[in-house]
């Protein structure tokens, strides 16, 4: 008898359930002949809500299921709005890519309070592509079975829980520029110290490389750092000296005489 009023309990709570983005368009496996994509996409069951989302970018990708071993194409939405609706219509160029079965899926990098979430649909198929893939690309899709694209990658902070100990602290560890993908790790920042010891300052790391551009970068090749959280301890003790006494029959205890009543 106690265990119907749970079940009750338990369904009503997942209708709450929060979610990220579904893509439910193309589906898995589909074909698609001309240049026009309609893609659509639905609440997925997963947190963090999709209201919760303001905005997003969205690429068309074709590749392997790693960040090494996939690269974006194009850019098919900029600055992208949830609350515009569900649903966006896209113009493909032939050239773009290759006529590979399954070859093709997209992504969307999501922004929220505290970090992003990179949604990935199923692969389908463009037909009519005149292109050609990059070595990068033709060598992911050998790695491939099936239409499942990427898994998702969830970068937001929990404030109620530790969100560095889903990564392995090897993660925070790695030199900045020897990192790849679309998340980056940083290590925990030092404490400040009590007293200034330095005479000269100098960086902690090595300088990393940079290119002044001259047109249209393209797609940056990182979304989001995550620091490894700052973690300090504190020591206390009782005092061990008596408090000073109450003062006598000095100047000063004959002023406070005069405040007593």
């Amino acid at each position: 008898m106690i265990l119907r009023p749970f079940l009750f309990l338990a369904a009503c709570l997942l209708s709450f359930v929060l979610a990220d983005v579904e893509v439910t368009g193309p589906e898995a496996g589909d074909t698609i002949t001309g240049l026009k994509l309609s893609i659509t996409w639905k609440d997925s069951g997963t947190s963090p809500a999709l209201s919760d989302l303001a905005s997003y970018q969205l690429f068309l990708c074709a590749g392997g299921n790693k960040d090494s071993n996939y690269i974006q194409l194009a850019t098919l939405v900029a600055d992208g709005d949830y609350t515009t609706g569900d649903s966006v219509d896209v113009t493909l160029t032939a050239g773009w890519g290759a006529d590979v079965e399954n070859a093709y899926f997209l992504k969307f990098i999501s922004a929220a309070t505290g970090g992003t979430v990179i949604n990935f649909s199923d692969r389908f198929t463009l037909s009519g592509m005149t292109g050609t893939f990059s070595t990068t690309v033709t060598e992911g899709l050998a790695t491939i079975s099936g239409t499942d694209g990427p898994a998702t990658e969830n970068n937001i902070d929990d404030t109620t829980t530790d969100t560095t100990t889903a990564v392995a602290a090897g993660e925070y560890t790695v030199a900045y520029t020897l990192q790849t993908g679309t998340i980056r790790y940083a290590p925990m920042p030092p404490m400040a110290q009590t007293s200034i010891t330095a005479k000269n300052a100098s960086p902690q790391w090595p300088t990393s490389a940079y290119t002044v551009y001259k047109t249209v970068a393209g797609t940056p090749n990182a979304a989001t750092t995550n620091t490894l959280a700052l973690t300090f301890s504190t020591s206390s003790r009782e005092a061990t000296v008596a408090a000073a006494g109450q003062p006598t029959d000095t100047a000063m205890a004959k002023f406070l005489d005069r405040w007593k009543d």
